[in-house]
């Protein structure tokens, strides 16, 4: 009998585990930089034209969601939000750690011949094709998987070029449990990521 009341109780901590509260959470989001960039501001220069994230996700409202074990669900929004602005904000804070500093841009046609008129040294213009995560709870494990495309476009004025690059990110990771701080270790370390590989070698 206590056999039975054991495994019983186990399987209802499996179940717990796997089943958090339904409801709509706030992920703060953040890019910080894990690696140091010592040649970027002699690439793209001391200052560079930040112009907003484009967000063209069908869902721009949340940045991912958590299917429970019962079938109910959870979503995520970006803190800050939305979330072009929060990526926005940090990647200006982030590089004026390596001496660059942003100003902002309202706009840029993306053309190489358009750099002799914009009045810094660079341009930056990313377009946010995908980010999201997702999380399906079943039994004592939860799946999780995060998926990111961005394109950024770098135009650089001493080299008169534009430079494209297309960074996509998938991952899959397995938790006992999703909770909000899970999600944001994995939606921040995306992000890293992303931005970290494309500040290393920008061209």
């Amino acid at each position: 009998m206590k056999t039975y009341r054991w495994l019983w109780g186990v399987l209802c901590v499996g179940l717990m585990m796997g089943c958090a509260k339904a409801g709509t959470y706030l992920i703060h989001v953040q890019y910080q930089p894990m690696k140091e960039f010592p040649s970027l501001q002699e690439k793209i220069g001391p200052t560079l034209g930040l112009v907003p994230i484009k967000d063209e996700r069908p869902d721009q409202l949340y940045i991912g969601s958590h299917t429970h074990y019962r079938g109910s669900k959870s979503y995520f929004k970006s803190d800050p939000f939305p979330l072009d602005r929060a990526m926005t904000d940090s990647v200006s804070q982030s590089l004026s750690r390596f001496g660059v500093k942003t100003v902002p841009t309202t706009q840029w046609d993306g053309n190489p011949r358009s750099l002799s008129l914009i009045e810094t040294d660079s341009i930056l213009m990313i377009e946010l094709k995908r980010f999201w995560l997702e999380g399906w709870s079943g039994g004592f494990r939860t799946t999780v998987k995060t998926s990111a495309h961005l394109v950024i476009y770098l135009g650089v004025k001493k080299e008169g070029k534009v430079y494209t690059r297309n960074i996509e990110v998938e991952k899959e990771n397995t938790w006992p449990r999703i909770t909000p701080e899970r999600v944001a270790t994995l939606i921040n370390q995306t992000l890293t990521d992303m931005f970290d590989g494309f500040f290393t070698n920008p061209y």
